[in-house]
């Protein structure tokens, strides 16, 4: 029994009350439909933890080993921006813990670097630094006193919309280009199924018809990317693209 201990404390811990642990592993009742939708819930909401730190990582280092980045849309990564700092900015106006927005703050490095990257492997790296400087000083600007509540309010309403829009401009990126370019299929695998278990968490969590309808959404629009990159898996760009 003593063996069982640590595994149990780490199931209470992040998978599910005591009740429920007792209900699966005592009573054998795997069927307990309660029980089964808060491992699953949780488990879920570990995925969509895990995706949000890692989903960038293979996206910056396919940049870096291929030192171009032909295909990505850096006006996609600003409106993606808007909504991360939308809903960072709105934790640390309400003065969250750290933990309640810690993945957000890492997502938002990842993401500045790849617009960075962006300038910097199109031959602007000066202005892929006035990119980093002029939004920090806004962020800066954003936490400060001198923002009203309402502005704040008024950003992390509209990061779900940022978000949608930012999709849609990369997608017609790649149906403009024919191909998908530097885009990471493993970074856009991970989007979509991080998109996907937040419909499922919505429904599990919130029942809210609004918010399950916006997660669907973008869901789609992630699809919509994840599709391109199969159908252009063998497609890059052209010789004139890579010279320009």
């Amino acid at each position: 029994m003593d063996e069982m201990d640590p595994l149990k404390e780490f199931l209470l811990k992040y998978f599910m009350p005591e009740k429920c642990y007792d209900e699966l592993f005592l009573n054998f009742n795997f069927l307990h439909v309660p029980c089964l939708k808060i491992v699953l819930s949780k488990t879920l909401g570990i995925w969509i933890m895990l995706g949000t730190v890692l989903v960038k990582l293979p996206q910056i280092y396919k940049l870096m080993r291929a030192k171009r980045a032909e295909g990505l849309s850096f006006i996609s990564i600003l409106f993606e921006l808007f909504a991360i700092t939308g809903s960072m900015v709105f934790c640390i106006a309400h003065n969250f813990p750290i933990g309640a927005w810690g993945e957000t703050l890492f997502i938002v490095i990842q993401t500045l670097i790849i617009g960075f990257l962006i300038q910097h492997f199109g031959g602007n790296t000066a202005r892929g630094l006035g990119f980093l400087a002029v939004y920090c000083s806004l962020v800066s600007l954003l936490i400060s006193p001198l923002t009203p509540m309402s502005i704040v309010l008024m950003i992390h309403a509209s990061n779900m919309p940022a978000t949608i829009m930012g999709q849609l401009i990369q997608a017609g990126t790649n149906y403009h280009n024919g191909h998908t370019g530097q885009l990471s299929a493993i970074s856009v695998f991970l989007l979509l199924a991080g998109s996907l278990a937040r419909v499922f968490s919505s429904v599990l969590d919130t029942g809210d018809s609004l918010m399950t309808l916006t997660c669907i959404t973008a869901s789609c629009c992630n699809g919509i990317i994840a599709g391109q990159v199969l159908c252009y898996w063998n497609r890059g760009p052209t010789a004139k693209e890579k010279k320009e």
